[in-house]
């Protein structure tokens, strides 16, 4: 009897399931060795991510999540945020796959104009953003400018 290959999933899923909290909790604890308290938001992680305008979506290879990311819709534009990817499938271009499975869905949900904020210390982040063709702008939102920012955009119109 041959192997199955892995199944690579791509779906809209709740960030309070039980297997996805260990998945944010881990995310939380990357930037928390890249960034001083400061720079980070207080409270729970997943607590933004139960907001009416927010879809949250996984990445999941035989239904085991590897990957998560999420958009907000801010009628004028939609803020893409918590991108993850776990250590063990990093460079499998699974960070590709995953921000064009977000835009098809901000798409599909009528988002034309996608913005994000992303760490300098993540400089993986910003090659992925960059190579889908985001560029940088200011600060938007209630986001304010620090030394640790960098925040791009991307028209899909």
């Amino acid at each position: 009897m041959a192997s199955q290959p892995p199944q690579l999933t791509f779906q809209v899923d709740d960030p309070r399931a039980g297997d996805i909290v260990p998945l944010i909790d881990e995310f939380e604890g990357y930037l928390a060795e890249l960034y001083p308290e400061s720079e980070r938001r207080p409270g729970d992680a997943a607590s933004p991510l139960h907001r009416p305008n927010v879809t949250f979506m996984t990445a999941r290879v035989d239904g085991v999540p590897v990957a998560c990311g999420a958009f907000a819709d801010h009628i004028d534009y939609v803020e893409v945020a918590k991108m993850y990817v776990i250590p063990t499938v990093r460079g499998l271009g699974l960070g590709k796959q995953l921000l064009e499975a977000l835009e098809q869905e901000i798409r599909r949900s009528g988002g034309k104009l996608v913005r994000l904020e992303s760490g300098t210390a993540q400089t993986e982040a910003q090659e992925l953003y960059e190579g889908a063709g985001y560029r940088r702008c200011g600060n938007f939102g209630t986001h304010r400018a620090t030394p640790h920012s960098i925040f791009m955009e991307k028209s899909l119109a």
